[in-house]
């Protein structure tokens, strides 16, 4: 439940769980080649031993991940949880998914945590896509998030009406990937686009373009102009600044500054990614001073926070989202 004195606190509204199972959360996680290699470097940089990667890192992350949102400014962490990748049958397509994170595991941590609130993961193809929408709804999810390039979820769909219908008349807000991705394999590289998600605009959802349609590689697509246009189309359209200090993602900050598009936006980290405030300082949106105090914070989610702040994102930047997530005593 979101209580009031969560939503005067700054929320982080873009933050995985992951779990390789070993706790019995029903979490699995599968990374091969270099992408081994990067996810040790991202534990390592929230400060868990890359060998937890094999080890009891159910436990090890969440209790890392607790601590850190309670010695930061934050309030509240929304946590992601991530369905398998399916075929447009809803079949689920064995191999193609790196990592999984059921609903019932973000469900049972908010539950027993109130920093955390619960964000699901529902690829609406399923066949029981509705069914389950209905299960997560009762059992409290205020976001549901998806990455349409990753786990090929087509959003124009128009078999999907319905579940969009549901999720509009429920209030519940849709968090979907937009822009580059590196750190997961992309199936369908046509779904990054932000003009993908128009179908559930247009029938009334409520939708955070994950990372504004941001570059995350030098050869991806630019979609930031994409959306902060769709940005004046539709009223329901949002983005969130998650990964915003990262080599590329970031670059469009000025114009994140500026209205109108600056009151489309909400905070978000993408934790475990790293955080570093070189970019931000090379770039001039943070002076050195900002740039060392952000770099000495060992708290990844503070040092974010931070930077955004020094950067010139006002307050109203990390507590907007509480005005957008479903509150589930509204039903």
């Amino acid at each position: 439940m979101i209580t009031t004195s969560i939503l005067d606190k700054p929320m982080d509204m873009h933050v995985h769980v992951v779990g390789n199972g070993a706790g019995g959360t029903g979490c699995w996680l599968r990374v091969r080649g270099w992408r081994r290699a990067m996810a040790a470097l991202m534990l390592r940089h929230i400060g868990l031993p890359g060998d937890a990667l094999h080890g009891d890192l159910d436990r090890l992350y969440v209790e890392r991940l607790l601590e850190l949102v309670r010695g930061s400014s934050l309030g509240a962490a929304v946590i992601l949880a991530q369905d398998d990748v399916h075929d447009e049958q809803g079949r689920v397509m064995a191999g193609v998914g790196t990592f999984y994170v059921p609903n019932d595991y973000v469900l049972k941590l908010a539950h027993q945590h109130p920093e955390f609130l619960p964000a699901v993961s529902i690829h609406p193809a399923r066949p029981d896509a509705l069914e389950e929408l209905e299960r997560c709804l009762a059992a409290g999810a205020v976001l549901m998030k998806c990455l349409p390039n990753c786990q090929n979820i087509n959003c124009a769909d128009r078999r999907f009406t319905k579940f969009w219908e549901r999720m509009a008349e429920a209030e519940l807000p849709l968090l979907a990937h937009t822009g580059g991705e590196h750190t997961l394999p992309v199936v369908r590289p046509a779904f990054s686009d932000p003009r993908a998600l128009a179908l559930p605009l247009e029938i009334g959802v409520t939708v955070i373009a994950a990372h504004s349609g941001t570059k995350s590689g030098l050869t991806d697509p630019e979609y930031f102009h994409v959306f902060a246009e769709m940005t004046q189309r539709f009223p329901n359209l949002y983005g969130d600044t998650s990964a915003f200090n990262v080599p590329l993602r970031g670059r469009h900050t000025r114009e994140c500054l500026r209205e109108p598009l600056a009151s489309r936006l909400v905070h978000g980290s993408d934790f475990p990614v790293p955080v570093q405030g070189h970019w931000s300082w090379l770039r001039g949106f943070v002076d050195w001073k900002a740039f060392r105090h952000a770099e000495n914070e060992r708290n990844i989610l503070e040092r974010d926070y931070q930077l955004k702040l020094a950067a010139g994102f006002p307050p109203e930047h990390f507590t907007r989202i509480g005005k957008l997530l479903r509150r589930p005593s509204r039903g």
